[in-house]
């Protein structure tokens, strides 16, 4: 099969072409025919060497997410057949080949049949954000009809997914963008409200939004050093979930305020060969979602080619980029 593929870490043009085998049919595994993949921060980094214990073996095949039709099913796989229409975020860590090729290996546990309703580009772009926010706003905030959720980097991967969640739970979104186009998207993809923080510092606007009081939930999809801003916003005994904190931090808010801190590191089940099932379970969930016009994933303007993967890269990485980047093969 034809791969794209890394052999050592560097910039986008790191990628070579390959031939190489197709993987063979596990038990308790279907083989993809890929169609399409989008590109993820994870993704980015594990190219530039920055995630190097959790690279796949040279040549490395990346990326997780994909969209596709399987070709064949593995011994113990009862729920798929040959010729369904999937999409997973399956592989591109180590341990497992990515999407960056004519066909994948997934576990079945990881895969759901694609959205009805979506391309196969379009589906390519949800797993990873998808199962990210999925984990962070229902299964770890829990957050609750008419309770004011803020969210930073409101337009991007995972911002978008979270803003149409929590709009389907009933909470009221507040959206953090940097620009009035943002702020339109944001609207447009269910935000109540759309804050610029370029415009606003977090104490400004949690007084005009909240009376001071803060927000119950703060989804920040930035982290790192924009925890103390997420820590400012929470209300009282509210909620910060959070999906980089690779730092050292004051936790002199956390504790004054009562916060509870949730760190969504949503490779575990692969990197780790736990819980599984249950982003299988997410990507069902979120397939009915989307068929029922109830979430939609945002693709940037630019979709690239397999060939082109060095540009889907660069353009990943230029800040950009609104929604998610396909690569289409």
């Amino acid at each position: 099969m034809k791969a794209w593929v890394i052999e050592k870490f560097g910039e986008p043009n790191i990628f070579k072409e390959a031939d190489l085998p197709i993987p063979e049919v596990l038990p308790n595994h279907v083989l993809i025919r890929v169609a399409a993949t989008s590109v993820n921060q994870v993704d980015l980094k594990i190219r530039q060497g920055i995630l190097g214990d959790i690279t796949p073996d040279f040549p490395a095949i990346l990326h997780g997410d994909v969209a596709g039709v399987i070709e064949a099913v593995g011994e113990g796989v009862h729920r798929f057949k040959a010729g369904d229409e999937v999409y997973a975020c399956a592989g591109g860590v180590k341990g497992l080949g990515g999407a960056l090729a004519e066909y994948m290996l997934a576990d079945n546990n990881l895969v759901a049949f694609k959205p009805k309703s979506l391309t196969m580009a379009e589906a390519a772009a949800l797993p990873l954000v998808s199962i990210t926010a999925w984990e962070g706003l229902i299964d770890r905030a829990q957050i609750q009809p008419r309770q004011k959720v803020l969210v930073y980097g409101a337009t991007g991967g995972v911002g978008h997914i979270v803003v149409q969640l929590a709009k389907w739970v009933g909470a009221t979104v507040y959206a953090l963008i940097s620009s009035d186009e943002k702020a339109i998207i944001a609207n447009k993809i269910g935000a109540g409200f759309a804050i610029n923080y370029r415009q606003q510092p977090v104490e400004e606007f949690v007084t005009e939004f909240t009376d001071g009081q803060g927000f119950d939930v703060v989804f920040d999809t930035v982290g790192n050093d924009n925890l103390q801003n997420a820590f400012k916003a929470a209300r009282l005994n509210g909620t910060v979930v959070s999906l980089v904190s690779i730092s050292k931090q004051d936790l002199t808010l956390l504790h004054a305020k009562g916060l509870t801190l949730h760190l969504v590191y949503m490779l575990i089940p692969m990197l780790y060969g736990v819980g599984r099932s249950h982003h299988g379970e997410i990507l069902w969930k979120l397939a009915q979602l989307v068929d029922e016009k109830k979430l939609r994933p945002l693709l940037d303007f630019q979709i690239f080619s397999l060939a082109e993967i060095a540009e889907a890269h660069r353009h990943a990485e230029s800040g950009q980029a609104v929604g998610k980047v396909v690569v289409k093969l």
